[in-house]
């Protein structure tokens, strides 16, 4: 990797980490700006610990896609089966929209029973109106989940309702929110409703950072015995969103006090600070057996670091990816990531994308970068042999 070490040196000279100051008594959390994917804070976000109710990002993600690719429109209209109406209805023991057995109901009013009022039997009807059963429908989370990249969640079921491996993560969590807010921004809008009323009784939305004055705009509340009380919430404020998630609380007030605190923390203790601009090579990257022997890698956003006020660490910073790149490669390919780590801590991880096109060499350029590759190869094992370790598949610079 040829890095282009005055840009990032500058970039981030004197540049302190994200020292995290704040204290939380959630055990999970996660605090991630949107725009750059930057942590700000997070506790145990890799352990896994059962969605409750969060689970429902999953559910809603499934119906947006459905309706943002005309299979579905807000008119369309599902029955409310017996299953739903029994296990996710009142006499469940969960949150419930009170949607009466074998009784035909539009999207547009079971996506706020969904998201607004978290019920259950919102739930059942959409997986099992969807997908003909809540397991097949189940199927159909963890595909998607796999697709933007959640890779230490497992769905089960479309109400959150505990089963023995439904399990996701703090930073996965974060993940599915920031995926459906940029993904669909108009239908996003849902999540901060209020209230909703159905079948006479009116309920009120249960995201308790909504009723503050903070820019709070979604997403959803959780509780299970098992997990305690949890919350993936964002909030916007001068054009700066950021998304967190807390799990594990013991009571509904400790959710809304830790929540507030966290996010009322992370709008008010960090300094924006721009290191790229979007679509300014970051580095060149090695090519394999291309007509170039390198390709000048991009961020298709502009690259931010939010900048703690008052701390003197310093964090460091690398273009990671797996090698050797072989051509051709496409432009707009992405070909690896920029990450910046405070510690042992990612702070940053942001796509690079090929900046350029690179079209497969000559023969003789083939058979050289062979023979590069082949003495690599052998440096590499007798390295490793003397270490008495193993190679690694890839490089990582």
């Amino acid at each position: 990797m040829f890095l282009r070490a005055a840009a990032l040196c500058v970039a981030l000279s004197g540049m302190p980490a994200m020292a995290q100051t704040f204290q939380t008594a959630a055990p999970h959390a996660i605090l991630v700006d949107a725009e750059s994917g930057a942590v700000l804070f997070e506790k145990a976000a890799d352990e896994p610990f059962s969605p409750a109710s969060m689970a429902k990002l999953m559910t809603t993600e499934l119906v947006f896609g459905a309706l943002k690719e005309g299979r579905l429109t807000m008119d369309s209209e599902f029955t409310v089966t017996e299953d739903a109406w029994k296990r996710g209805g009142a006499g469940g023991g969960g949150s419930s929209m009170f949607a009466q057995v074998n009784s035909r109901i539009k999207l547009s009013d079971l996506l706020r029973g969904l998201i607004v009022q978290s019920g259950n039997d919102a739930a059942i009807t959409i997986a099992e109106n969807m997908a003909g059963t809540e397991e097949a429908f189940a199927g159909l989370m963890n595909q998607k989940a796999k697709e933007i990249g959640l890779t230490h969640s497992t769905f089960r079921n479309a109400t959150g309702y505990s089963a023995p491996d439904q399990k996701v993560t703090a930073r996965d969590m974060a993940r599915i929110a920031q995926h459906i807010i940029e993904t669909y921004p108009d239908l996003y809008k849902i999540f901060a409703e209020r209230e909703f009323t159905w079948n006479k009784i009116k309920q009120q939305n249960r995201n308790p950072l909504l009723t503050l004055d903070i820019g709070a705009d979604g997403l959803k509340t959780g509780y299970l015995e098992e997990s305690g009380y949890a919350l993936t919430g964002s909030a916007v404020q001068n054009g700066q969103r950021l998304i967190m998630v807390l799990s594990g609380l013991k009571t509904a007030r400790d959710r809304a006090s830790e929540s507030r605190k966290l996010m009322e923390w992370g709008l008010r203790a960090f300094d924006n600070r721009q290191i790229f601009q979007a679509n300014e090579t970051v580095a060149e990257v090695p090519v394999y057996g291309g007509e170039k022997g390198s390709v000048a890698v991009v961020a298709k956003k502009t690259v931010r670091l939010l900048q703690p006020r008052g701390s003197s660490e310093r964090m460091s910073a690398r273009v990671v990816y797996k090698g050797p790149l072989v051509a051709p490669i496409e432009q707009g390919r992405q070909v690896g990531t920029l990450r910046v780590m405070r510690g042992d801590t990612i702070a940053l991880d942001q796509p690079l994308y090929a900046a350029e096109p690179v079209a497969a060499g000559s023969l003789t350029q083939r058979a050289f970068d062979a023979a590069l590759e082949v003495g690599g190869d052998l440096v590499r094992k007798a390295f490793d042999k003397a270490k008495g370790g193993s190679a690694p598949s890839g490089s990582a610079s």
